[in-house]
């Protein structure tokens, strides 16, 4: 007896894919398992990130190291760096108030009119030791606090004493009180550093300059005097130097050995700094009323640009 054959199933309908699409569809029934194991999943994904990122944050402090050794701290923007130099507490016609005039020092003072010959003649030279030739320097060039615009004189006054030959040359200048009194302390050096000590100009002549301190009234917060003299070479025999009235150029001095006096004088953050030069005798009186009278100009134009801050 034969059986009849079973029966086969019927095959699935194909799903005939959209033209142009390349992609095969999942199998019915499929999209639900994957949506259903991809969620979890992608949870235990995100659970671990935000771990990890948590993880890192507590870690973060100095001395964190990362997988590629420690993390560097973030560099400061040069806009919120604190500056290197203070702004100058004066302005320029309140430092222009504290200057000396020639009604200060008397009749036969008025204002300069040109540098004195005896500056290029006299002044401009050098010296073996380094401290000898900076004070020779700031002796030609009057920059004691340095040559930078941030040292620049706030206001400055030249004036001439007609009858003795002498020329006085102020400065007002605003700067940090420590800076300040490291000049100040380097003056105070020189008397032992650069007593004596021979200068030789361009031309090969050589000058025998000698370095003093100078006793200064009571004026400002600290002050340094010296009086330097230069000369022709003193003989072996240890003689002052000779007042010839002529340099080794030829060139006429007016009679005498150079004598200058260099005065610095610090009221707070300001300073006066000043050189009262002459071939002649030295004019001690107008040295000491300038540093008197220009300490107390100083120290009233302070008080006043505080009030009008």
């Amino acid at each position: 007896m034969q059986h009849a054959p079973a029966a086969r199933p019927s095959p699935a309908p194909v799903r005939r894919l959209p033209p142009g699409t390349t992609t095969r569809p999942l199998p019915a029934g499929a999209t639900a398992s994957h949506h259903a194991a991809t969620g979890p999943l992608l949870a235990a994904a995100l659970a671990a990130v935000l771990a990890l990122t948590a993880s890192a944050c507590v870690g973060g402090g100095r001395g964190a190291e990362g997988p590629f050794g420690p993390v560097p701290p973030t560099a400061q923007s040069p806009a919120v760096l604190p500056s290197a130099e203070l702004p100058p507490v004066l302005t320029r016609g309140q430092a222009r108030a504290a200057l000396v005039g020639a009604d200060d020092l008397g009749e036969a003072w008025e204002p300069t009119r040109g540098a004195a010959t005896w500056r290029d003649e006299l002044l401009k030279a050098t010296a073996e030791r380094p401290d000898c030739r900076r004070l020779l320097d700031v002796l030609y060039t009057e920059e004691l606090f340095g040559t930078g615009a941030a040292t620049a004189p706030r206001a400055t006054a030249a004036l001439d004493d007609v009858d003795g030959g002498a020329q006085l040359h102020y400065r007002v200048t605003s700067y940090r009180a420590a800076d300040l009194d490291r000049t100040l302390a380097w003056l105070g050096t020189l008397p032992d550093t650069c007593g004596r000590f021979e200068a030789r100009d361009a031309h090969g002549a050589t000058r025998d300059v000698r370095v003093a301190d100078l006793t200064l009234p009571e004026a400002g917060d600290d002050r340094r005097g010296l009086r330097v003299t230069v000369g022709d070479p003193a003989p072996d025999d240890g003689e002052e130097p000779r007042a010839d009235t002529r340099t080794d150029t030829g060139t006429d001095t007016g009679g005498g050995v150079l004598t200058v006096d260099l005065v610095a004088v610090r009221v707070g953050d300001d300073a006066i700094s000043l050189t009262n030069g002459t071939l002649g005798t030295p004019a001690d009186a107008a040295t000491r009323t300038s540093v008197e009278v220009g300490a107390d100009r100083l120290t009233e134009a302070r008080r006043q640009g505080r009030a009008q801050v």
